[in-house]
């Protein structure tokens, strides 16, 4: 397991000795028995029977999958601070060639909740066993659905799970970074990610005579190839807003002229003033473009998640735990992603922060794959150095009440 700046044995590494090997193990068993968003029955049970042996009591979420569980030394009036993982998998084929390669068809942790998950229980557990190093209330919230829109992070704030909560974290994987070091950034780390589905009609016809019809399949080449550049222009540019076609379907004969074409596609930004507007913006540059064509049209847009806004106070928080804890060799800055998570749920209720975690492996020189990647997997060591930071930053966030610092809200 991994080394820390201090030479004194402290808790976290006599705990870390005698668990690490376990959580590695609890993660290989999620990564081989993975569930789709809603579905995690097994992931909640097993998350729920850990806490429960360990003397906590978890409750599970209305929803079905999932749970909220407490954590505190008895009677306490402090703060609460709160540590989310998002517990289901991608649908998707695992292509792995390992002993822990899923056994379900179609189904991988090809985003690395099985990680997420193991850090954030090794976290509870181990302050489940030192309760008295907890002057306020620690809440631990396994999530559900994050993969699936608007995202599970919903059905949490539907239980209150919230409430009261002054601080929290999550965590990320991130194969651009090697195993040990994590990517902090203040402001939006992620974007907004919604997605539009349009719908062109006309009345259909001879390709030999184009022009006595709405040439449907050259229209929507134009709005392929022109709408996104409208919606950017409205919103100031395109690193402000994507507009990408991910899907285009019209007719299936040569010498036919389709009635119909329809196209679906993902619209981000990071920017959640943009957000706010974004169906709108879509919607008139839409029919402004294809206004005199002669098509009817149908827009139907899907609102997803916002952007992860990270508080600038709660991301400095946690530099200052990683600081302690890892060493500043360890912190990079981290880059803005066009993904969307739906932790930005949470980060629009509660000084927040979202942390990305390395886990490539240096050491063996593999590809350094990306998320979803079919092949994806992590340098298991990022779990220990993701249970060492999520309990320094929470004891971090604790020592900080009690000198009346209290952070957040930057």
């Amino acid at each position: 397991m991994t080394s820390t700046p201090s030479a004194v044995e402290r808790p976290i590494d006599t705990w870390l000795a005698a668990h690490g090997e376990g959580l590695i193990a609890l993660r290989r068993n999620l990564h081989a028995h993975p569930e789709l968003s809603g579905e995690e029955y097994a992931t909640t049970d097993l998350v729920y029977e850990r806490l429960h042996l360990a003397g906590l009591s978890p409750v599970r979420l209305t929803s079905g999958t999932g749970l909220v569980c407490d954590i505190d030394a008895g009677e306490v009036a402090g703060p609460i601070f709160a540590l989310r993982a998002d517990i289901d998998a991608l649908g998707m084929h695992d292509e792995k060639d390992v002993p822990y390669r899923s056994q379900v068809p179609g189904v991988s942790h090809a985003c690395g909740h099985d990680v997420h998950t193991a850090v954030m229980l090794g976290a509870a557990l181990f302050f489940a066993h030192h309760r008295d190093e907890l002057p306020g209330r620690l809440r631990m919230i396994f999530q559900p659905a994050e993969e699936r829109v608007p995202g599970g992070a919903l059905d949490v704030l539907a239980d209150r799970a919230l409430d009261g909560v002054d601080g929290m974290i999550g965590f990320h994987c991130d194969p651009k970074l090697d195993v040990g070091r994590i990517g902090l950034r203040a402001g939006a780390i992620t974007s907004a990610a919604d997605m539009a589905r349009i719908v062109l009609t006309g009345s259909g016809g001879h390709t030999a005579r184009p022009e006595q019809t709405v040439d449907m399949v050259t229209l929507a080449a134009t709005v392929i190839t022109e709408l996104p550049r409208l919606v950017a222009e409205a919103c100031g540019g395109f690193d402000r807003v994507r507009f990408v076609f991910g899907s285009v379907h019209a007719g299936d004969a040569a010498n036919v002229i389709p009635t119909h074409c329809e196209l679906k596609a993902s619209v981000r930004t990071p920017v959640p003033e943009v957000w706010d507007k974004l169906s709108d913006i879509v919607g008139r540059a839409l029919t402004d473009l294809l206004d005199g064509s002669g098509a009817g049209f149908e827009l139907d847009y899907t609102d997803g998640v916002p952007p992860v806004v990270n508080d600038a106070a709660m991301t400095e928080l946690v530099r200052t735990a990683a600081l302690g804890e890892l060493g500043a060799d360890a912190i990079t800055p981290a880059v803005q992603s066009w993904g969307g998570d739906d932790f930005s749920w949470f980060t629009r209720e509660v000084p927040a922060t979202y942390v990305r975690l390395g886990v490539h492996d240096v050491d063996n020189g593999g590809p350094r794959l990306d998320l979803h990647a079919g092949r994806f997997d992590v340098d298991e060591r990022a779990i220990d150095y993701g249970v060492r930071l999520a309990v320094a930053t929470a004891t971090t966030f604790f020592e900080s009440y009690e000198h009346g610092a209290a952070p957040g809200g930057g």
